[in-house]
């Protein structure tokens, strides 16, 4: 993945309490609520599975653990069948124990809720009757799990400034200040696999790890001046247009776009970004 970058949503209030999850929370409802950034899983209200591409599921965080086989997770996955019992299929095996089940899909549901709750109303679906084959390990009340999620979330905010290291590669800068307060072991284990090339949602996917702490830890650690934040050049507008003048020997005119649409208030960037445009429109 290029990265995983949270989707950009306002303060979990009452309003949004009262949008589809809660909807259906209410209502006891059992089935698939899809949205644009990935899948919620509830049963009988409550959720107890959460997909995202964003975020490693179970399977993956297991499998990086030396803990389970990716080919066992995928026998699981077969043999959970029409009455989507993957899960216990698990535990009937001895492959985990039911303790480890549950830490893991508590886990891999909250990271991966982080990234999809809580829905817009207006770019849902909900399918009844729809199950996740692990089946129902220990599901979650949807109020308790959209405040985690808002927790989580002001925690991310507060780092604010340093979004832009959420979608850009984690390069690792010398630690020139002998006074800086000590890495944490998630910290030192994330500079240690980061290449200059992977991203954040990279890294997290790479480690079997949880994606929101990982792009936590890399804003505290651009904070810290740990890693470079490189912003990059911002998304262009409508741009440079070619006016063909009249008359068959004229030569066309090309126009670079007006400053004022770019999303940018640095007049060097607006410049680079202008002769980008004309450049990519001549090409």
């Amino acid at each position: 993945m290029a990265g995983t970058p949270l989707p950009q949503r306002g303060p979990i209030g009452d309003d949004d309490r009262s949008g589809p999850l809660g909807r259906y929370a209410a209502q006891r409802a059992t089935g698939a609520l899809r949205g644009p950034d990935g899948c919620v899983y509830l049963h009988e209200g409550a959720v107890y599975c959460v997909e995202c591409p964003a975020a490693p599921d179970i399977g993956a965080r297991l499998a990086r653990a030396g803990r389970l086989p990716p080919e066992c997770w995928r026998r699981a996955e077969a043999a959970a069948g029409m009455t989507h019992q993957g899960g216990q299929f698990l535990l009937t095996q001895g492959w985990l124990t039911r303790g480890e089940l549950e830490l893991c899909q508590l886990a891999a549901l909250l990271d991966a809720a982080c990234f999809v709750l809580p829905p817009a109303s207006g770019a849902t679906s909900f399918t009844p009757g729809d199950a996740h084959w692990l089946g129902v390990i220990r599901p979650v009340g949807a109020a308790a799990l959209l405040a985690a999620v808002a927790r989580r979330r002001a925690q991310l905010d507060r780092l604010g400034a340093w979004a832009a290291a959420d979608g850009a590669p984690v390069v690792p800068l010398p630690a020139e200040q002998p006074d800086r307060p000590p890495l944490t072991g998630r910290q030192r284990r994330l500079l240690a696999h980061a290449d200059g090339a992977r991203t954040p949602g990279q890294l997290a996917h790479e480690l079997g790890q949880s994606a929101f702490c990982t792009l936590l830890e890399v804003r505290r650690l651009a904070a810290a001046g740990r890693v470079r934040v490189s912003a990059g050049l911002p998304r262009r507008r409508p741009g440079a247009f070619r006016e063909e003048r009249p008359g068959r020997d004229a030569a066309a005119v090309w126009h670079l776009p007006d400053p004022g649409v770019l999303e940018t208030a640095a007049p060097d960037v607006a410049l680079l970004v202008r002769l980008r445009t004309a450049l990519e429109e001549n090409l």
